[in-house]
């Protein structure tokens, strides 16, 4: 008798580490596994190697698991027969189930998944031998499943897609980075990681800037007030253009400038401004910023113009406006302040409206839809289907938008109400109607 629990007993610690086996192998980041494996950790090396034969792994466990379980039950089932005659079998299914449960599935699966990544390195060394061992067991095994899914057209292959792996990468970057960590490293690095899986889905419309705000310069003017003009400006690349704005003939850059006037002798007003400038790149307004920042690599440029279908010139991108959208905003000492955003102490924001959805979902953590408009006024028009008159409130996305200023039909600042603000202020209302 005493051989005999003292069997059961070994049997269940067994059970126990096959299942916090299970549990942790299956549990485990196979990303941070292969990381580790790169740094040379060579249990890593095996959990990784496990998990590329996942089918065999789960095979395995399971199949020991249910032998060991088995005969554990069945020799307290013959233990409880000879103490207690028929009456034994029940005695025997009411211990095992409970001992069962908490000692062999419970107990081992908690402390597996609150120490996945430790557990998993342990026992990888020890599961890989008994999925050797069993390795012909599992190719039947597996071949009898496999023949089985297939026989009612179930598909065996891994038919995740690409589009499905990068929305697990989104899923695992706001899970392991999210909302709640309030740390600005935290929220930056989000936010980057963020900005890096969207460049083939951003158009170089949303960064570029506006043909409104772009500086260009007439290229036949005399060559001193151009010069002015250059100097004026914060931008050390300038289109030129000839005869309409829109026929750019060349992008002077301010070295040039510089280079042609450090020549001993040169008369500068007899030097030609689109001879020292550089040929105008131009790209469709459908184009990412994924194949615009591999298109300037590989011209080495840092400048392209910007075209609609209609030839017709939309704004200036430049490798700067593609890093920021990855990184933030770079400022230098001579980036020109845009009054853009600006915190009232009610909890809302005066917002102009030429400011991106983008720029304020990334600043705030906010959720304003950028698939249909790319600017704030543009959001506001889509939605209201109307251009709105100053005063006029929405509530659109559980945000309150209400118009301030509009010049002609262009509307030039809003203020902005978070939905959090939003709501205290409805709560305050109804407690308020209700006092």
């Amino acid at each position: 008798m005493l051989f005999t629990i003292i069997t059961v007993v070994i049997l269940i610690v067994i059970s126990s580490f096959f299942a916090a086996a299970e549990t942790a192998l299956t549990a485990t980041s196979r990303s941070m596994m292969f990381q580790m494996e790169q740094e040379g950790n060579k249990r890593a090396a095996r959990v990784t190697h496990l998990l590329k034969r996942r089918e065999r792994l789960i095979s395995t466990i399971l199949f020991v698991n249910t032998a060991i379980n088995s005969l554990a039950a069945a020799l307290t089932t013959e233990l409880m027969i000879e103490v207690f005659g028929d009456r034994g079998v029940v005695y025997a299914t009411a211990i095992m189930t409970v001992v069962l449960l908490i000692y062999a599935e419970i107990l081992p699966k908690t402390f597996a998944l609150l120490h996945t990544t430790a557990t998993a390195l342990h026992v990888a060394g020890i599961m890989s031998f008994f999925v050797w061992l069993l390795t012909p067991l599992n190719f039947l095994v597996q071949g009898v499943v496999n023949a089985t899914m297939r026989l009612f057209r179930v598909r065996t292959e891994n038919s995740r897609t690409p589009a499905q792996l990068l929305s697990e990468l989104r899923g695992t970057i706001e899970l392991h980075m999210g909302e709640h960590d309030v740390r600005e490293g935290v929220k930056t690095e989000r936010a980057m990681l963020r900005s890096v899986l969207d460049l083939s889905q951003v158009t170089v419309v949303e960064v570029m800037t506006h043909r409104k705000r772009t500086v260009t310069i007439d290229a036949d003017l005399p060559m001193r007030e151009l010069i002015d003009q250059m100097a004026a400006s914060p931008y050390s690349r300038i289109p030129l253009w000839r005869k309409e704005p829109d026929n750019i003939v060349g992008v002077l850059h301010a070295k040039a400038l510089l280079r042609i006037s450090s020549t001993p002798g040169i008369d500068m007003s007899k030097v030609d401004a689109v001879a020292l400038a550089a040929a105008p790149w131009f790209i469709p307004d459908t184009t990412n910023l994924q194949d615009q920042l591999d298109a300037f690599r590989k011209r080495r440029e840092h400048f392209a113009l910007v075209v609609d279908e209609y030839g017709t010139l939309q704004g200036v991108v430049t490798l700067e406006d593609i890093l920021e959208e990855i990184v933030g905003d770079i400022r230098d000492e001579h980036d020109v302040p845009v009054a853009g955003v600006r915190p009232q102490t009610d909890g809302s924001y005066l917002i102009d409206g030429a400011v991106t959805l983008r720029d304020l979902n990334r600043e705030f953590e906010w959720n304003l839809p950028d698939d249909k408009a790319t600017t704030l006024a543009g959001l506001v028009l889509y939605e209201s289907r109307m251009i709105p008159a100053p005063g006029q409130k929405f509530i659109f996305h559980d945000f309150r938008f209400e118009v301030l200023r509009r010049n002609r039909n262009q509307i030039t600042l809003l203020r902005v109400t978070p939905p959090r603000v939003v709501k205290a202020e409805q709560a305050a209302k109804a407690a308020a109607q209700h006092a």
